[in-house]
């Protein structure tokens, strides 16, 4: 399959601060892919430029060919990307069906008037915006769940509610960012699962950000490694283990030269 991101040499300064430079990926459609490095390497930095919250001082980004530099973030979504964050942002006090709702309402198909007035129309598309959600959470095993509020869910569940809506958008490219943070090891094997499984369920392009090398290592087809807001090493992941520069970033000048190559636990 051919590109379906594309970013190019991308630059970000906040003021003088130069938190990324010369930033380039490209994620084929269907691929999934993993985006790694360091705290504060610039990885979270990269998925605002994608997503329109940060504006790219220099460079292009690319979605299906199209650049979508400088357009605003609910049009980046409706182009059809979706994402997660690092700390969970469900709406705390809305039931786990309202969260998914939310998420349909943009393509509720009714307009302002509909609404105002509570026609038939409106009355008839909330319904099937209701029917789609609760089919979704089904999906994530979470249609039981549906009247919880979603403060009160365990963390694990968060997170999938949290998968669920940013898929209720139906995108063409998911970014999940650090989605095994705070997860126990179960959980992290149930996330490895369900990422894999929605790939494949919703013809998705996946490229994730995760600090926990079992989830990358073990679900993503290229990674690209960064470090002080630049690439330096791309490839799978037994290419990844073994790079003197990806170690080095991780441990130290010292552990590269005494290891020369190193096998993350899985």
């Amino acid at each position: 399959m051919g590109p379906l991101l594309q970013v190019e040499r991308c630059t970000k300064y906040f003021g003088g601060l130069r938190a990324v430079c010369n930033f380039d990926i490209t994620v084929n459609e269907g691929q999934l892919a993993g985006l790694i490095g360091p705290n504060g390497a610039g990885k979270t930095t990269v998925f605002n430029m994608i997503t329109g919250l940060y504006t790219v001082t220099e460079g292009d980004i690319l979605f299906d060919g199209k650049s979508i530099v400088g357009m605003q973030p609910h049009a980046i979504a409706q182009l059809g990307i979706s994402r997660t964050f690092q700390n969970i942002r469900l709406f705390p006090n809305l039931t786990v069906l309202d969260n998914v709702r939310t998420a349909y309402h943009t393509h509720a198909g009714y307009g302002i008037r509909d609404a105002i007035f509570r026609t038939p129309h409106f009355w008839r598309k909330e319904r099937e915006l209701t029917e789609r959600a609760q089919e979704f959470l089904a999906v994530f095993n979470l249609a039981d769940r549906q009247d919880v509020i979603a403060k009160n869910l365990p963390y694990g569940e968060q997170r999938r509610l949290e998968i669920a809506r940013a898929l209720a958008t139906t995108p063409r490219l998911l970014l999940l960012d650090e989605p095994a943070a705070g997860m126990n090891p179960k959980e992290v094997v149930n996330l490895m699962d369900l990422i894999h499984f929605i790939r494949d369920k919703f013809s998705l392009t996946i490229l994730l950000i995760e600090h926990q090398m079992r989830v990358v290592m073990g679900i993503c087809e290229e990674i690209t490694v960064m470090d002080f807001g630049e690439v330096i090493a791309r490839g799978t992941a037994a290419e990844i283990q073994n790079n003197p520069r990806v170690i080095e970033a991780y441990l130290g000048r010292g552990a590269a030269a005494r290891l020369g190559g190193v096998r993350y636990a899985s």
